[in-house]
């Protein structure tokens, strides 16, 4: 019942939207965050939470990523709420229905178990978050959001072959041919070798693309640049992290034919491969939107190299996601505030920061420190868990690339934040607008966002400690 409830209610509310006035959508949008934490909370809080006959089920991974997307959902409501009072010219309906639908097929990812409900799940996704990256409107609005449906397209079509090439696996290995991930991972040893290889080959760039590794990449730098901050935040820290879990479902599938050490394997050369593109076009790079899309690339490296690592990596890869999640939430919050105070998001324009928005400009610079894994923030602690786990497994050649490249990312973030932030602000400003009545929505969440991402790099608490070794373990059962 709360598996259904859970999908269901964002989706009530989305309808919702369509019909109430405009000044009551944004109390709505605020209330169905509200509600779908509350739900949240109770599903993490009971033993097992399914339904449609296995379909749906929390598993182990899971239950962490309901519990951190809900989270950074209702945190971006409150700073949306901000955003659209912020344009009250412009109509919500669209924006507020697809960003409840938007929450409605992400926890439904995140519950599906069966390999066509995830793949619908998916596609109707990216389907209701395009109008939110089209929000801002004009030319290069439009070409991001046919770039994202496009190559996006591409990699959900990946993934239906890939799942197809599952299933007929399954056929050939004399198994009746299912879609279920308890029947795939209960008849794994029978699964037809070759077939289960190229399935898993193919999965992994079409669910790859959607994550946005490298090089899957080309959609990231144009929607994350062009899409409103709110939706950037989402993008970065909820899609992409759901597809991120789906890779994690195949490879448990082919740790449990034996296969493992092949997918590892990829998994690694995908990851350094991710962090390699990524240090070369963050470098000099002038748009800060844009950087923080390069980075997300570079964190999908590491998510995937912690899983290819194995053993404390792929704890260290588990709590990696959370964190990356909530610091981009930061920073595109950060970033959408100061590129609202400019009228720009390029370096040419935007210069010292810390004097025209003291509280966004210190919220990007500490941000960046985060993501950058500096301590004593929370990515220092999974980075260096991942580090450790690497060279304690011998693998030191990859944890000297590992090294080499974070420290590529962080001399080239670092030169483009450290332009936007210092300097002398330009006298002329482009905001015509005031933002008294709607500061709070567009500093809070940030701030409370990197509250506990500083939380994490000194704490674990113990409910989210339970949901990381639980992932984990889910992921390493078959090792």
């Amino acid at each position: 019942m709360v598996a259904l409830a859970l999908v269901i209610v964002p989706l009530v509310f989305a309808l919702l939207a369509m019909v109430v006035p405009q000044r009551v959508r944004s109390w709505l949008l605020l209330v169905a965050g509200a509600v779908q934490l509350v739900l949240a909370g109770v599903a993490l809080s009971m033993p097992v939470v399914g339904g449609l006959n296995g379909w749906l089920l929390l598993d182990g991974v899971g239950r962490l990523v309901l519990a951190f997307t809900t989270l950074l959902f209702f945190l971006c409501v409150i700073y949306a709420r901000g955003y659209l009072a912020f344009h009250p010219e412009r109509s919500n309906r669209n924006f507020i229905a697809c960003l409840l639908a938007f929450m409605a097929m992400m926890t439904l990812m995140i519950e599906a178990q069966h390999l066509g409900l995830m793949w619908v799940a998916l596609e109707t996704l990216t389907l209701a978050s395009a109008p939110l990256v089209y929000f801002e409107q004009g030319p290069r609005a439009l070409e991001a959001t046919w770039k994202y449906l496009l190559i996006g397209s591409v990699g959900i079509a990946l993934a239906l072959l890939g799942s197809l090439f599952l299933a007929y696996s399954a056929l050939r290995g004399g198994v009746a041919p299912s879609l279920l991930q308890a029947d795939l991972t209960a008849d794994a040893a029978r699964l037809s070798r070759p077939w289960l290889r190229s399935a898993f080959v193919i999965l992994f760039i079409g669910y790859g693309t959607k994550m946005g590794l490298a090089p899957m990449h080309t959609w990231k730098p144009d929607a994350y640049g062009e899409a409103p901050g709110v939706v950037g935040a989402l993008l970065a820290g909820g899609v992409t992290s759901c597809a991120f879990m789906a890779i994690l479902r195949f490879l448990r599938i082919c740790a449990a034919a034996g296969d493992a050490t092949f997918a590892r394997q990829l998994m690694v050369v995908m990851g350094l491969l991710s962090m390699a593109v990524a240090g070369a076009f963050v470098a000099r790079q002038k748009d800060f939107k844009r950087m923080l899309a390069y980075s997300s690339v570079e964190h999908m490296g590491i998510l995937v190299l912690g899983v290819g690592i194995g053993g404390a990596a792929v704890f260290g890869a588990m709590l990696h996601m959370v964190n990356n999640a909530l610091t981009k939430g930061v920073l595109f919050m950060s970033a959408a505030n100061i590129q609202r105070a400019y009228g720009s998001k390029s370096t040419d324009d935007v210069r010292g920061a810390l004097r025209r928005v003291p509280i966004s400009a210190g919220l990007l610079l500490a941000g960046f420190f985060a993501i950058t894994g500096s301590p004593p923030f929370g990515p220092f602690l999974s980075e260096f868990t991942i580090l450790n786990a690497t060279i304690a497994g011998g693998h030191w050649f990859v944890a000297a690339l590992f090294l080499l490249l974070l420290a590529v990312v962080f001399i080239g973030m670092g030169s483009t934040v450290i332009a936007v932030v210092q300097g002398e602000a330009p006298k002329a400003t482009t905001e015509a607008k005031s933002t008294r009545g709607v500061r709070f929505s567009f500093v809070a969440p940030a701030v409370l966002l990197l509250g506990l991402v500083l939380l994490l790099g000194v704490y674990i608490p113990k409910p989210l400690s339970d949901l990381l070794h639980g992932a984990a373990a889910s992921v390493e059962v078959f090792r």
